[in-house]
């Protein structure tokens, strides 16, 4: 004969089941769902000029205030995007400036657009291409999103000199389902010792990668505010949009070498502290 307490046990049992089962689902029931997850990667490294980062900064700060952009991230499957900025130079240094953010709308897009006009901008040593990649990687699991695709917008203006090799690491994450496009700023004529004079090339054999992957070359200043929102388009629609024409590199006979900034930096190193 079953007895009040007896039910009563039963439906305390019950309901400590059922809340395990929710704790254990609620963190994917949670999980927001969006067009795009999209990881943008700025190099801060010393060999850009005061003026170039702040271009560079506002480039972004403009597109995510243009009407086309802003109808972009509305016009998809779910109506809405989450994007995170980081900031990268050398392996040590890659830094969150605005943390995920959904922007379902052009009121989130300009407040998106705001905070990050108003945030300070960093400098530190070296490139790091690889270890930018790998910091992007790990920020996907943070997102507390659940995109269709997870895009990496990675822009510098030399090749990685620091860190790992970047086509590993570059690799691993398009093996994941993660496209990489590149930025490659080329405003400088190629006078250093460490300035690559075919960064285009380099960007597209070595840095971007995965279904649909492109990089857009600037090479004037005035191409900051058009390339970066061009750019932001093509990731945010996920297709080729009217009037929007992919820049690529043109394939060369031989590909790329993947390490010229490391044999550019032992090269500078070996001059430096001869033996």
């Amino acid at each position: 004969m079953t007895t009040r307490a007896s039910v009563s046990l039963s439906l305390r049992a019950l309901a400590v089941c059922l809340a395990a089962t929710c704790l254990c689902l609620s963190p994917a029931l949670a999980q927001t769902s969006v067009d795009l997850e999209l990881v943008i990667a700025v190099d801060v490294s010393l060999s850009m000029d005061l003026d170039e980062q702040r271009l560079q900064r506002d480039g972004y700060v403009s597109a995510f205030r243009d009407p086309e952009v802003q109808k972009a991230i509305t016009s998809g499957p779910n109506g809405r995007i989450t994007v995170t900025y980081m900031e990268w130079a050398g392996p040590p240094t890659q830094q969150v400036v605005l943390p995920w953010t959904v922007i379902d709308g052009a009121a989130a897009a300009r407040a998106f657009a705001d905070r990050l006009d108003a945030a300070p901008i960093s400098r530190a040593r070296m490139t790091s291409i690889s270890a930018a990649l790998q910091f992007s990687g790990r920020l996907f699991e943070s997102s507390g999103a659940k995109g269709i695709r997870r895009v990496i917008d990675v822009s510098g203006d030399g090749p990685n000199n620091a860190g790992l090799p970047v086509v590993p690491v570059r690799d691993g994450l398009v093996g994941s389902g993660i496209v990489i496009n590149g930025l490659p700023i080329m405003l400088k004529q190629p006078t250093g010792f460490f300035d690559l004079a075919e960064l285009d090339r380099y960007y597209s054999d070595c840095v971007i990668g995965g279904t649909g992957a492109f990089m857009i070359p600037i090479k004037q200043r005035s191409e900051f505010l058009t390339a970066t929102r061009r750019k932001l388009l093509l990731e945010i629609a996920g297709r080729e949009l009217p009037g929007i024409i992919r820049v690529e590199a043109p394939a060369p006979e031989e590909h790329m070498d993947c390490l010229v900034g490391e044999r550019q930096w032992r090269r500078y190193m070996d001059g430096r502290f001869p033996n």
